[in-house]
């Protein structure tokens, strides 16, 4: 082979590795906005980005080399959620992740066109977020958190957890909890059934939050949902000392309640969807609209019971109950 030739096929050869290298590679640093609702002390909250960087890193992004992941942390505070959101749309990122469904209300409202992939929502339909499960249609997609019928599970398993139940108080934030409307129908006819009134208490502030469980406590016979809702989570462990303190029997939303001292909890493993999370941003980042990735519904759901709560409360939790559930705290 003469010489010129061989240059030529070598710098051919060379070209083509190179474009496939490249088509391999992101051609520029990619930059993700993550908005957690809850404070960035929640150990749980850290668990989940931890296990969300650990799945982008085996897809291949490397922070600071081809990856820079902007996290925020709302706190349960809805104004600073608002900010965070604003600052985040600000930055431009390729993608943002949006943790809750007030969350993502607000990111939302800050922007139509960044690829927006959620986790922990609630009620993507029902919100606006996606016009189906299957064809999301829009910059959103993600995965689900709850179903309408877990406000009727909560009901029935308060009532039987302890039967002497005849009211429950619905305790939120309206601010920054998931919309009411979409637990109620089934809250109202898992009460129906059981013969149990129920209110709404709302909370603005953690200094409202002895009033409402002092007020429940009260009435005999009252007992205390704690609907999902950032605010609550970030006051978590007022609620269950307050619940512990006036013998309120109180169901939850998420385990740490109970690992905390809750009585009880009924809630899917919100952590299960950060890796999925990761796989989503990984494939929008290659190329995948939002629109052609269907949103996904939690794959189960755990029942917590802390029976050293029961006890002293004065509850015999039982036989039955405690072989369904999923762990027992003692």
């Amino acid at each position: 082979m003469r010489r010129r030739e061989f240059i030529t096929l070598a710098s051919g050869a060379a070209a083509t590795w190179t474009f496939a290298a490249s088509a391999q590679q992101p051609d520029r640093l990619r930059r993700i906005g993550v908005l957690i609702a809850y404070a960035e002390s929640d150990p749980s909250a850290q668990s989940w980005i931890a296990a969300f960087r650990g799945a982008l890193t085996k897809l291949g992004w490397t922070e600071g080399s081809n990856l820079r992941t902007e996290v925020r942390w709302g706190a349960g505070d809805a104004d600073k959620i608002r900010s965070l959101a604003k600052e985040l749309v600000d930055l431009r990122p390729d993608v943002i992740v949006g943790q809750s469904t007030p969350v993502v209300i607000t990111l939302v409202r800050e922007t139509q066109a960044i690829p927006i992939v959620f986790v922990n929502v609630a009620d993507p339909i029902g919100s606006g977020f996606v016009v189906s499960l299957a064809r999301p249609g829009g910059n959103l997609t993600g995965f689900m958190t709850d179903n309408s019928e877990l406000g009727g599970k909560w009901v029935e398993l308060l009532k039987e957890i302890a039967p002497r139940t005849v009211s429950v108080a619905l305790m939120f934030n309206p601010t920054t909890a998931v919309p009411l409307k979409f637990y109620m129908p089934s809250i109202q006819a898992a009460a129906s059934t059981s013969g149990i009134e129920v209110n709404t208490r709302l909370v603005y502030a953690k200094e409202e939050i002895e009033d409402v469980i002092a007020a429940q406590a009260r009435d005999r016979g009252s007992g205390l949902i704690v609907m999902p809702d950032p605010f609550n989570a970030a006051n978590g462990e007022q609620i269950t000392l307050l619940a512990a303190r006036y013998r309120v029997p109180a169901i939850y939303f998420r385990r740490e309640f109970t690992e905390a001292g809750g009585l009880i909890a009924y809630a899917n493993d919100f952590a299960e969807q950060f890796p999925q999370a990761a796989a989503y941003v990984d494939r929008i980042l290659k190329g995948t609209k939002p629109a052609d990735l269907p949103v996904q519904a939690p794959t189960r759901f755990e029942l917590i019971i802390n029976l050293k709560t029961a006890k002293a409360l004065g509850l015999d939790v039982p036989f039955a109950m405690q072989q369904r559930a999923d762990a027992l705290i003692e």
